[in-house]
């Protein structure tokens, strides 16, 4: 398989004004006679669907939840990148772009990355349209502030609560194409098939979570801006019901998954405090703006951090990076924490944990600065563990976050598969081997207002007359294969919970494929990845029917992707012999501990191709081609 990713000619920063010019065009009179599925509803999904009906077309948007405000893009806290370069420091389209492909330690598509830098300055202007609610200088210029991997300030946000704000811009202007009738709004209904008609993806099978009911829906394109996969840990900063369902068994009907293996241990999250905890919570990357973060340069000290003096503490992001110091990126700064903790130095009961400390900055700015940058945050942070964060340093530990790969796209955003679109973090394509702080948002909104609005019309233009019936074999024969799958899952009457089984694969991603990788612990991984797989089909337990509201059910599936998908992780982590990123192979890094490239053989991002169940995937590769950001080692010191 020949992978095009259909990279417009010309200089980099001029393909995309020459592919706009290029694209072939719908008649705005033809685009009512157009049907488009849209799944997902969060900032990539909900930006799309408005967009799309604003434009004209038929839109079909479906979500699991019961209202799109309840999508994970509202937990985002810390901010949304933008080049406007208001502080005057320097700031520029092309910085923003270096700094992403650098951030993503050059495995990301640099066409694509550039585009996004492009973008990003109009996705603040349809922002502030929508009213959201910006923080604001004393004067009322919108106010900006840094993140990690980065020596700019471009993150605009409000408050720790950009991504609710941003959603809820996003959710009017969907909640507005419905009330036009352009979109149709399909709440608690969840994706459990893609339908691939002559090889073009023309529907989706769905389940009515209320009642039960399997039903096909028939389009011109499919559009999954389903988020991420980093549930797969069990425990991550994601939303419980966070999955990898619909591009998973996209991936199953022939999508190319790229790059699985690249995931993002965020370094400030609350530490886990015991066996039975079910998720872990975010404390945003912009806390490390004035909170500086430390151990105690001895093993084992166990005094509370006020009695430790100041000689005694290793504030070691900034001894050991200290161009960047705690703005070091996520992926340097997880593993830092990791390593400081191994040493025996880690704080906390169980040892795993780090302090983020905003004294100096609480006495140099006072109180009331800190309350109304971060006063959300220290009260969320407060309430989970009765912990004052103004008196006594915050402890933290990194916690899988976001996942940068996902199915493989061209420069269209449309998969392998023509006719299906993936945006936001459900695709691979802009963040490379690890994303930085504050461009998820950037990432989603400029796929869904921006991108996918220009680009899908040039496939779409093909298409006319050539609809699909939702009442045919291939519609009736996927619906059967997902009937199949409910019932087996149903039917199985086995003696263990599915959370039980989520739990152990949780713990074996964590240990195996998580902040460090090896040949042999990968290996390892894959062998207790199926022995736990096949007992899972044997003896899960998924009380009720399929008839009925069953969250066992719903859960029982997802997690039965979340064990095909460990292990396809697993094997893109063995295959790619180099550190890159979030992607920390043990074998492969510096004298003084940082990941280490190979440039010469892992060069490309890496599609794998599903074979049916009991077969190895295949590897497609596509060259990764650098014009103007030249291959260097990344270095943050």
């Amino acid at each position: 398989m020949q992978l095009d990713s259909k990279i417009p000619p010309g200089p980099l920063a001029d393909k995309w004004a020459y592919a706009k010019s290029h694209y072939k065009l719908v008649n705005p009179a033809n685009k009512r006679k157009y049907d488009i599925i849209v799944v997902g509803a969060g900032l990539a999904g909900a930006s799309a669907a408005a967009s799309l009906g604003e434009l004209g077309y038929n839109v079909k948007c479906f979500v699991y939840h019961d209202s799109p405000r309840r999508a994970h893009s509202i937990a985002a806290q810390g901010g949304i990148n933008a080049a406007k370069n208001y502080r005057n420091d320097g700031d520029s389209v092309y910085r923003l772009f270096y700094d992403t492909i650098k951030g993503g330690d050059y495995r990301a598509r640099e066409a694509n990355v550039h585009r996004l830098a492009e973008l990003s300055v109009n996705i603040i202007d349809q922002a502030v349209a929508q009213g959201v609610p910006f923080a604001r200088e004393y004067g009322g210029a919108l106010e900006n502030r840094s993140f990690g991997g980065v020596q700019v300030s471009r993150t605009f946000y409000a408050r720790g609560q950009t991504g609710q704000q941003l959603l809820l811009g996003a959710f009017q202007a969907l909640e507005r194409q419905i009330a036009l009738g352009t979109v149709k709004q399909f709440n608690r209904y969840e994706m459990l098939d893609l339908v691939v008609v002559d090889g073009h993806a023309k529907g989706i099978i769905t389940r009515n979570l209320l009642n039960g009911k399997i039903e096909a829906h028939a389009a011109d394109a499919v559009v999954l801006g389903t988020g991420g996969y980093v549930n797969v840990f069990y425990l991550s900063t994601n939303a419980k019901a966070s999955n990898a369902t619909s591009i998973w068994r996209a991936h199953k009907r022939g999508a190319l998954f790229a790059n699985p293996c690249y995931t993002q241990i965020h370094p400030t999250c609350i530490p886990q405090s015991g066996d039975y905890q079910s998720k872990l919570t975010l404390m945003s990357e912009s806390l490390r703006n004035d909170g500086r973060i430390w151990v105690p340069k001895t093993q084992g000290d166990t005094r509370g951090p006020k009695q430790i003096p100041e000689a005694e503490r290793d504030y070691y992001l900034e001894r050991k990076y200290p161009s960047f110091g705690n703005l070091a990126p996520r992926d340097i700064a997880s593993r830092a924490a990791k390593e400081v903790c191994d040493e025996g130095r880690g704080i906390g009961g169980s040892g795993r944990g780090v302090y983020l400390d905003f004294a100096d900055a609480i006495k140099r700015l006072g109180r009331k600065t800190i309350e109304e940058r971060y006063g959300n945050l220290f009260d969320m942070y407060h309430d989970i563990t009765a912990e004052d964060p103004y008196e006594m340093p915050m402890r933290i530990y990194p916690a899988p976050h976001y996942s940068m790969g996902g199915l493989w796209v061209d420069y269209n955003l449309m998969s392998n598969v023509p006719g299906l679109y993936v945006i936001g973090e459900a695709n691979f394509s802009d963040h490379g081997a690890n994303r930085l702080g504050a461009s998820a948002l950037m990432q989603g909104l400029a796929d869904g207002y921006f991108v996918l609005p220009v680009t899908i019309g040039d496939y779409l233009a093909t298409q006319f007359g050539k609809k699909a019936d939702a009442k045919s074999s291939a519609f009736s024969d996927a619906e059967n294969d997902v009937r199949r799958r409910v019932s087996r899952l149903v039917d199985a009457k086995g003696t263990r919970s599915v959370d039980s089984y989520h739990k152990e694969l949780g713990g074996i991603m964590w240990e195996y494929c998580g902040m460090a990788r090896s040949a042999e612990g990968l290996k390892k991984a894959l062998g207790m990845i199926r022995e736990s797989r096949e007992q899972y089909w044997r003896d899960v337990r998924v009380t009720g029917t399929g008839e009925e509201p069953n969250q066992a059910l719903e859960k029982a599936g997802r997690v039965a992707d979340f064990f095909e998908l460990a292990e396809l992780m697993c094997i893109d982590a063995l295959h790619r012999e180099e550190s890159a990123g979030g992607h920390f192979r043990v074998e492969y890094q510096t004298p003084d501990g940082e990941a280490q490239r190979n440039d010469e053989q892992f060069l490309y991002v890496g599609g794998w191709e599903y074979k049916g169940e009991g077969n190895e995937p295949v590897l497609h590769k596509e060259p990764l081609v650098y014009e103007e950001a030249k291959l260097a080692t990344r270095s943050y010191k």
